[in-house]
């Protein structure tokens, strides 16, 4: 499928983006791993002439909560299918200042506050002990290109920031949200991780889009307002609109 001058790329969509527009000569592919079952069929296709993978992080009907989703299979499957590189589109809260309701972001740091997920390929009987460099846990060339990307497809985005990833699914305490800032998280969702650190374990270039749908617990112009899920889903669709946008420059030939 893959050639080596047009490499597989593959996207997985987050909450809000179970499907991706535009997607030419479109195919589905209901796959298996030894790690399981990936959370949705892939669909292959071409975006400007360039061969993609999608792949919904939560099922196509959002079934799957963040905790649950089998990441070494998502991750497994799209690898198998030939993708090298992967940009994982996810929906986050806004901690710092300039992270308001329907920015985008493109994470360099991270910090895993997630428990009890299945978080390496190094878990099974006769697996080698894989000691991943993570010191920067997405590629730099990666986020360099989309950086372009979006300039190129005239789309804001914030270059940089920390993502803090939590278990979910609920959101977090306000209390949680302060000594996430104190830890110099600027995001935070649920999503993160383990997903970029097992694509680190199989060689394959991982990126993030940072959809911010809400300002987390305590943040923002209105610290007090509870967070109303009718915004989030809005926010999340008025800011997902600018994706494929950046894609289409990042895959154009």
């Amino acid at each position: 499928m893959a050639t080596a001058s047009s490499p597989l790329i593959a996207i997985i969509g987050g909450t809000g983006v179970y499907a991706f527009p535009g997607l030419e000569q479109a195919v589905r592919h209901e796959v298996a791993t030894r790690w399981g079952s990936p959370s949705s069929a892939i669909v292959t296709g071409r975006v400007g002439g360039r061969p993609v993978a999608f792949l919904a992080r939560h099922g196509e009907d959002h079934g799957i909560a963040p905790h649950r989703i089998n990441y070494r299979a998502n991750i497994a499957a799209l690898y198998d299918m030939g993708a090298r590189r992967a940009i994982g589109i996810n929906a986050v809260g806004g901690i710092r200042d300039d992270m308001a309701p329907r920015v985008l972001a493109v994470p360099d740091q991270l910090i895993d506050y997630t428990c009890g997920r299945a978080a390496s390929f190094c878990d099974a009987d006769g697996e080698a002990v894989l000691h991943v460099e993570f010191g920067d846990p997405y590629s730099p060339t990666l986020r360099s290109d989309l950086l372009a990307a979006a300039v190129a497809a005239g789309i804001e985005v914030v270059d940089g920031g920390c993502y803090g990833a939590t278990q979910g699914p609920r959101l977090e305490t306000r209390a949680e949200i302060e000594r996430m800032r104190r830890d110099g998280c600027d995001l935070v969702g649920m999503t993160g991780m383990p997903e970029a650190v097992l694509a680190r374990e199989l060689g394959m270039e991982y990126a993030c889009i940072a959809v911010v749908a809400n300002w987390a617990a305590g943040c923002g112009p209105a610290p007090g307002l509870p967070i109303e899920l009718a915004e989030i889903h809005a926010h999340l669709a008025a800011a997902s609109g600018r994706i494929p946008a950046i894609m289409r420059a990042l895959l154009a030939d």
